[in-house]
């Protein structure tokens, strides 16, 4: 997502950070994981134990460093969503299944209380995720408000990841590859997640979107 030197990333996800899970707990009074931050923790070592990936091994797929794994599986780190969304498209999981753990239904109704904040912008802009399918191709379900100025994005994503974005209300200056593509009310994009690109919103009034993220399965 946000296109981020891996200093800066690195210590964003192990500090208290505008972009970090929203709602994490990074410690107990014990020492033990608690909290969102220790699901987050605990899911990320299953996923990594199923596979008998290494930490190291999970550091190059997902290019988030070691230190910073090993502080968020002992629920230490607040991850942003660039981390997130990297060690997700690692393992080829949405972001819901990092912050929820294992799917226990084949059916499963969620409210609104379900919806967790993973972005939010200098001027009050949020990136919301709603809810996810499970893999392999999963697809995240998102809700975006972006002020004006506000924008996110930089990072492309894994190999065959794909986006589809509708602009519900105001106005979205996208850029894919370099390429800008200017969208308003009611009109729809898609197009390969894999490319960098961009989200902003360059009008002046509060621009509303629903994107869905098609995450194809992990690299063998």
């Amino acid at each position: 997502m946000a296109d981020e030197t891996r200093e800066s990333e690195d210590a964003a996800a192990l500090g208290s950070h505008p972009q970090g899970v929203q709602g994490a707990d990074p410690a107990g009074s014990h020492g033990e994981p608690a909290g969102l931050a220790g699901v987050v923790g605990r899911t990320v070592a299953g996923l990594r134990a199923e596979r008998s990936w290494s930490l190291d091994t999970l550091a190059h797929r997902s290019g988030v460093s070691k230190g910073v794994l090993v502080a968020l599986e002992q629920g230490r780190s607040n991850p942003n969503l660039a981390t997130l969304a990297r060690i997700g498209d690692a393992f080829g999981v949405p972001v819901t299944r990092l912050l929820e753990g294992a799917e226990e239904t084949a059916v499963r109704v969620s409210g609104a209380d379900a919806a967790r904040v993973l972005w939010r912008g200098p001027a009050g802009g949020t990136g919301t995720i709603i809810a996810a399918t499970q893999p392999p191709w999963a697809a995240e379900l998102w809700r975006w408000q972006l002020e004006p100025g506000e924008k996110f994005g930089g990072d492309a994503h894994a190999p065959a990841t794909r986006e589809l974005t509708w602009v519900e209300s105001g106005e979205l200056t996208l850029t894919v590859a370099g390429q800008r593509y200017q969208l308003g009310p009611g009109e729809c994009v898609r197009f390969p997640g894999d490319l960098h690109h961009s989200y902003a919103n360059e009008g002046r009034g509060r621009a509303a979107l629903t994107m869905v993220v098609v995450v194809p399965p992990a690299a063998t």
